[in-house]
């Protein structure tokens, strides 16, 4: 849910970043591994072969501009400059052979590379 009561931004509303159960119980490990941390921040930059790759911090303090994604108190954190480019996005955990990872499911990445790391849009 967006703490941000508005939901608006450049004159849009915003669909969202959704987290699934297994993102939302990972996040909830973490936190409780480490009272200090309130959640992730989800953020973006450009780099790899696509364009934009994922980039995911421990958040200790809330900004003042982050609009806050949570589910059943997993929590996160993210800069209103980048929700364009992410909106609408599910957040999962998944495990692919021996390594687990955040996956991100984003509607509006158009491109992968190889790998599956970087993405365009």
């Amino acid at each position: 849910m967006n703490r941000d009561k508005s939901n608006l931004f450049n004159k849009n509303n915003w669909c969202g970043l959704i987290i699934s159960e297994s993102a939302q119980k990972r996040i909830l490990y973490l936190i409780e591994n480490k009272p200090n941390i309130l959640g992730l921040r989800l953020d973006i930059k450009k780099s790899g072969c696509a364009g934009f790759i994922y980039v995911l911090t421990t958040v200790l303090q809330e900004h003042k501009d982050d609009l806050i994604y949570e589910n059943n108190g997993a929590k996160f954190f993210i800069k209103k400059d980048i929700m364009p480019l992410i909106d609408g996005t599910k957040v999962d955990y998944v495990q692919e052979g021996l390594n687990y990872m955040f996956k991100f499911n984003n509607p509006k990445a158009q491109n992968f590379c190889g790998c599956g790391i970087s993405f365009s849009l």
